[in-house]
């Protein structure tokens, strides 16, 4: 057990590392639903190109969404980052650990991982939107 939730990782599908098969979030638990979230400031531009510092960011971005629900990184269940550069996201996998572990620790949800062609946000090389389970 993760926090409120139940650990899901079958042996037929590997070791993960970094996230988790399956989050089963507790009976009578309020879902909140984050959307996606860039490295823009609070004047809606993306205020760095860095890939790292915009990662950052973003998560920020999804944990103030959740702290302004009343919850805490470990409600976060499930996650989905978008990138335009996974070679660039390959690169900079030391930075992005260290971002991750300094907001959620060694709590790691569900997560998928997207290359995409381009974000609504000119500038903007990765969004994170989550799914958090609150008590």
């Amino acid at each position: 057990m993760t926090d409120a939730f139940e650990v899901l990782n079958p042996a037929a599908l590997g070791e993960p590392r970094g996230w988790n098969h399956g989050l089963l979030a507790p009976p009578g638990g309020r879902v909140l639903f984050v959307a996606g979230q860039t490295a823009s400031g609070s004047g809606g531009h993306v205020e760095t190109s860095d890939f790292a510092a915009q990662f950052a960011l973003a998560l920020d971005r999804v944990l103030a969404v959740v702290r302004a629900a009343g919850g805490e990184p470990s409600h976060i269940g499930r996650m989905t980052i978008y990138v335009t550069d996974l070679a660039a996201y390959r690169d900079a996998r030391s930075e992005l650990g260290a971002a991750w572990r300094a907001r959620l620790g060694r709590h790691y949800p569900a997560m998928a991982l997207v290359e995409v062609s381009g974000l609504v946000d000119s500038g903007a090389q990765v969004e994170i939107e989550a799914t958090a389970v609150l008590p």
